[in-house]
């Protein structure tokens, strides 16, 4: 593989100058990324790496060290056959979320990723509000996004669905997808370009790693049923991984995440939420959050039927999880001061 077919630029050439007189540096692509050992492609190659002391030290969170899909300037020593990330190129894109366990953490799920597949079933994994949620995050990362709807064979009322997901989506391009019999993966493969990085994400068992298969060609990704009773997988994906397409492009595959807290998507909230947005313009106070406020827009709307109760009722919470991170971030900006 060329750097050129790992999505290299002239904007990472560009912020790799500084590197460039450096004859034991080279640039890398990371592709997998298990227990702090970094899988690295290079041109015409790959190694295994770790990151500099350094680098760990000035990184103030998880967000700012090496993710899948980041640029990086690795060292090979000569003694043994295992690099050193020197750096990070400045990324592109990131589709990041709330790091588990971690009120304050940032953790990025993929860097410079020019599409996001958002993948669902049309099974029990079927979720409108979640498919909100990532349609937020894929907005705020800089990314484009899609939404891929899987195992339509067990959808009862594929029609009604695809219009309840149409009309959420707005803009974003939806595709029906069943993998295992091979439908709709041309689709999908209209999104790639040699260079060109998409990742999937979605539920454990919504299909993701049927659908890598199929766009390779070959079995690389394990795979698992799902429980009968609430369409639940387990993680066949323990580990992000960066793979090569035939023909050019390159996808991320993730594990399945059971639940996507946001971090930073203000902006992705009024985008997503664009129909309230418009409708709150016009309650008495400027500061409404559309609940006991008098002479609310907003619900005034959702009682004349134009705007729907669920709607309104995972923007108020969005806004809640926002306001409530926001709150936490400050109080460990002052914990970090004293």
């Amino acid at each position: 593989m060329t750097l050129a077919e790992l999505g290299w630029d002239d904007r990472f050439a560009a912020a790799y100058e500084p590197w460039q007189s450096k004859t034991d540096v080279q640039p890398g692509r990371v592709a997998i990324e298990f227990n702090q050992i970094f899988r690295i492609y290079v041109d015409e190659g790959e190694l295994d790496a770790v990151t500099a002391g350094r680098l760990k030290h000035r990184a103030t969170s998880r967000a700012e060290l090496p993710a899948v899909g980041d640029w990086v300037a690795v060292r090979k020593r000569l003694s043994e056959d295992r690099g050193v990330i020197l750096a990070m190129l400045p990324r592109r894109s990131a589709f990041t979320r709330r790091a588990a366990g971690e009120p304050t953490g940032e953790q990025v799920v993929a860097a410079n990723v020019d599409v996001v597949f958002i993948v669902m079933g049309l099974d029990g994994d079927y979720n409108l509000r979640r498919l909100e949620r990532y349609l937020l995050m894929a907005r705020e990362s800089g990314a484009s996004a899609a939404i891929l709807l899987t195992k339509p064979d067990l959808c009862a009322d594929l029609s009604a669905r695809l219009r309840e997901v149409t009309t959420l989506a707005g803009d974003v391009v939806v595709h029906v997808v069943n993998a295992r019999a091979g439908e709709g993966v041309e689709r999908i493969r209209d999104h790639f370009a040699p260079g060109r990085t998409a990742t999937l994400l979605g539920s454990s068992g919504v299909g993701k790693s049927t659908i890598i298969n199929r766009l390779v060609g070959a079995d690389i990704r394990r795979t698992q049923e799902v429980r009968a009773a609430d369409s639940r997988g387990r993680h066949t994906t323990t580990h992000r991984e960066l793979v090569m397409l035939p023909g050019g492009g390159l996808i991320i595959d993730t594990p399945g995440m059971r639940e996507l807290q946001l971090w930073d998507a203000s902006e992705a909230v009024r985008e997503t939420f664009d129909d309230i947005e418009a409708v709150a313009a016009g309650c008495h106070f400027t500061d409404c959050r559309h609940r006991e406020e008098p002479r609310c827009a907003v619900k005034a709307a959702v009682a004349e039927g134009t705007v729907r109760a669920d709607r309104l009722e995972s923007y108020v919470k969005l806004q809640d999880e926002l306001a409530e991170l926001a709150r936490q971030q400050e109080e460990r900006a002052r914990k970090t001061k004293r």
